[in-house]
């Protein structure tokens, strides 16, 4: 039978080209999420400035002993005494500590430019070099990057001035290095402008000569083990210079993964649809084979024998265009920012072996289900099953979309009682489990759809309407096969689009309903926390609070021990889910925000206090002391003086700014929230603090708008890339509907040579497959729609509070005439290019 299928091959090539190009395409997106998965587990990112160190010593971002291994938003730093010790390590030849703070060009052309600074003995980190001048000898001098200088208009001996912790500091130019547009003072200034006394945020650990790395490694971790703190070599050591790769790593995993999986599932649906196509054109020689003998076993063989074929060629091409296609993603959220651009795709064989694997595998299961219909037909009946194209709706699959359905319904339960952010997390899965659950039951469904508008298009279309209705019911497993694509693409593309939707107005509703400030002073390099009282002391200020956020935890009396062992995680660990931090001063707080207490009093918020969101407050009386954990890992154990309501999911805690300030990588104070006294022009008010800038450059007053379009920028970065997901998967979807269209249509050649015989114009056959392909677009978009609104209502419930998603009309209205479109082109354009045949040349021709 391999024979006969090698010989067969080139008899059906419209099919089995449109099998070909859905297993090339799957094969190839699943490689590249393969990789991606891959690159995020070694989230390899090659150290920049820290490269002349061939061992890192950092904090370690993991929280660990979670159940979920959670990670630190904010860089966890180090005791400066650890450098001592690292210094009397066997093998250790000499140590660099390295401060850094973020700054800013106070004055000048180039005022505002970002910099960042580091003390002068982390120079030998990254081999600066003096290019004129000399290092910083004592306080107030500052060594510039050459290229910077040039671009500033600064030279050795010069004074610059820099905005340090929100105030600008005059240093005078003790030389010019050839770097990376860092500034470098003493380390004391460094520490002081750090805000972290007594902190480092890395050591470089020089080896000795003829010392191995590895040995010293190991000596170096013996020396801190049971203490936050990670040592890094080779491309770890990146994550010493930028920690989100650690955080953004996770989510490159988990995103891989959702990806991965979502895309394997369109794969094995479209692979399907499409080969089950290719075998319907072919019904009447599966047919013909059985009547003269041939077993169901011999069929089978022959079928899967000429796929595994084409799947081998295809996934040979697929080998090198996976590894491009992971790149390429890669490269996309890095662009958008939603990984940082630090890390490299690193992927060895093994997603390549998964990919091919897999998509071998879905090819070989298409392929038997494609081949069961026609192998298991008596052969009396064979000839009459292929001039129908009906097949019989088996046992063992409305068993399994029973079983899909009811595991979309749990999905369903989850989503509506799961958080709000985390709520899109259960239902991705949820939409690919209902569609699967509604693909096994697409004959039963298609046969309903169509029934339902088979009046209504007879009505309306007269006589082609209603040999075009009695097609679709005559013909259901093709008209199955072309309405499937229709449903995948249509679904996803509508539940993963008002999912996005969804999620950014529940954040922006709960922005807006905390926001009760007229106007927002910022800095890029952060303000001073006393500036909270000169901006209150302005006239026409009403009230004015700091406003810092950051991202904590509330330890489980069992993680209270400050000894942190690794890998104490796992099953019976305690889930410590990230909870929202706002550090705030309490004067004004009430005018600011919309925060209330619904016990206790947020004026009591000095020194280590807390307010706890009501549901984390579970369990504790006011006076208790909360051991947590602050973003950058530090525990702290706050006295709980209130408790405030929130939306679920959108919870926060408040904190006292100076217990918060000096914990985050944002800077001193990110912003003051103004609210304005009654009567108040708010022009007016905005340049009078907007004048405060001559004390503190970099200084800027936003209104009501601008936050909330910054806070909408912040989502589009997430709705960026939920739509390159989007346009990856659904546009896979939709090729396999242009080619399972396309293959429909060539399949009905014979059809349309017997209409044309029987006096059928070419403009009637051509409105007889408009209807068609309006029946299939319709049958497509219901149930597509039904897929969304299973998905949809229950994240919505969570979300909003209502069944209704969010987002606009006309994403659906894309959508629906997308679809339509697509369905038309690729149903009327094959069949406009058969009716230019003669009519009797496929009556008495052969197939291809």
């Amino acid at each position: 039978m391999i024979r006969i299928a090698l010989r067969t091959l080139r008899f059906h090539k419209a099919g089995l080209l449109a099998s070909f190009v859905a297993m090339f395409l799957g094969a190839a997106i699943v490689m590249g999420c393969g990789g991606l998965l891959e690159t995020g587990v070694h989230s390899a990112a090659p150290p920049q400035r820290l490269t002349a160190a061939p061992i890192v010593v950092t904090g370690d971002q993991r929280y660990h002993g979670t159940a979920s291994d959670e990670v630190f938003p904010e860089r966890v730093p180090l005791d400066a005494r650890l450098a001592g010790e690292l210094a009397a390590v066997p093998g250790v030849a000499a140590v660099a500590p390295d401060v850094s703070f973020q700054s800013s060009l106070a004055r000048g052309p180039r005022a505002g430019v970002p910099v960042t600074g580091h003390g002068w003995s982390s120079a030998r980190l990254a081999q600066y070099k003096i290019e004129t001048g000399a290092p910083p000898s004592g306080p107030g001098q500052v060594v510039v990057d050459a290229r910077l200088a040039e671009r500033a208009g600064l030279r050795p001996g010069g004074q610059v001035e820099l905005v340090v912790r929100g105030a600008a500091q005059r240093y005078e130019i003790s030389g010019l290095v050839t770097g990376d547009g860092s500034v470098f003072v003493s380390d004391a200034e460094a520490a002081a402008a750090a805000g972290r006394p007594g902190m480092v945020g890395a050591i470089g650990v020089f080896v000795a000569a003829g010392a191995d790395v590895g040995h010293v490694r190991k000596a170096v971790e013996k020396s801190v083990a049971g203490r936050q703190i990670s040592v890094l070599t080779g491309d770890e050591r990146g994550r010493a210079e930028d920690p989100d790769v650690v955080s953004d790593g996770d989510d490159l995993v988990a995103l891989a993964a959702a990806f991965g999986g979502l895309s394997a599932m369109v794969t094995v649906f479209v692979i399907a649809a499409t080969l089950g196509l290719s075998i319907q054109q072919r019904q009447r020689e599966m047919a013909l084979l059985r009547a003269i003998g041939t077993t169901p076993g011999q069929l089978r063989r022959l079928v899967v024998g000429e796929t595994m074929l084409l799947a081998v060629a295809a996934t040979a091409l697929a080998w090198p265009a996976g590894p491009y296609a992971g790149r390429w993603l890669l490269g996309a959220f890095a662009g958008a920012g939603v990984v940082p651009d630090t890390i490299v795709y690193r992927a060895g064989s093994g997603p390549l072996i998964v990919g091919v694997a897999s998509a071998l595998l879905v090819a070989l299961g298409a392929a038997f289900i494609a081949a069961h219909g026609a192998a298991r037909t008596r052969p009396t009946e064979a000839l009459a099953e292929a001039s129908l194209g009906r097949r019989r709706f088996s046992r063992v699959r409305l068993v399994l979309a029973v079983l899909f359905l009811g595991g979309g319904a749990a999905l369903a339960v989850g989503t509506a009682g799961a958080d709000g952010p985390d709520a899109a997390g259960v239902a991705t899965p949820a939409a690919m489990v209902w569609t699967a659950g509604f693909g096994l039951l697409g004959p039963v469904l298609a046969r309903a759809v169509t029934a339902m508008m088979h009046r209504p298009v007879r009505a309306v279309s007269g006589n082609a309407g209603r040999l075009a209705t009695a097609n679709a019911r005559a013909r259901i497993t093709r008209l199955t096969g072309a309405v499937l694509p229709v449903m995948l693409a249509t679904g996803l593309a509508l539940a993963l689009t008002y999912m996005q939707t969804t999620q950014s107005s529940g954040s922006d509703k709960a922005f807006e309903e905390n926001l009760r400030a007229d106007l927002a002073v910022t800095s890029e390099p952060g303000l001073p926390l006393d500036l909270v009282d000169t901006v209150r002391a302005q006239p026409g200020v009403a009230a004015a609070t700091a406003q810092i956020t950051s991202l904590g935890f509330i330890e489980p009396e069992e993680l209270a021990d400050p000894v942190v062992a690794e890998g104490d995680g796992g099953e019976g660990a305690p889930d410590v889910p990230a909870m929202s931090l706002l550090g705030i001063t309490p004067e004004g707080i009430t005018q600011t925000t919309a925060y209330r207490a619904a016990s206790g009093a947020l004026d009591a918020l000095h020194g280590d206090t807390v307010a706890l969101p009501t549901r984390y407050a579970s369990g504790r009386e006011l006076g208790d002391l909360v051991p947590m954990r602050l973003g950058d890992g530090t525990r702290v154990k706050l006295k709980l003086v209130a408790t405030v309501n929130g939306r679920r999911g959108y919870e926060t805690a408040l904190l006292p700014a100076s217990v918060l300030i000096g914990h985050t990588d944002s800077g001193p104070v990110p912003q003051i929230m103004v609210s304005a006294r009654l009567g108040t022009d708010r022009a007016e008010l905005a340049a009078t603090l907007s004048a405060l800038a001559g004390q503190h450059p970099g200084l800027h007053v936003a209104d009501r708008e601008t936050l909330s379009l910054a806070r909408q920028d912040q989502d589009d970065t997430q709705a960026w890339m939920a739509y390159l997901v989007l346009a990856v998967v659904v546009g896979y979807a939709a090729i396999a509907l242009v080619n399972s269209q396309v293959l429909a249509a060539v399949e009905r050649r014979r059809d349309f040579s017997l209409l044309r015989l029987v006096g059928a114009t070419r403009r009637q056959v051509m409105q007889m497959m408009a209807i068609e392909a309006v029946l299939v677009s319709a049958a497509g978009v219901l149930l597509g729609a039904l897929i969304a609104a299973t998905t949809l209502m229950p994240l919505s419930l969570s979300v909003l509070g209502s069944v209704t998603p969010a987002g606009p009309w006309w994403s659906a209205a894309a959508v629906v005439g997308g679809a339509l479109a697509l369905v038309l082109a690729a149903t009327l354009l094959p069949t406009l290019a058969l009716l230019r045949h003669r009519p009797g040349d496929a009556v008495v021709g052969t197939h291809e």
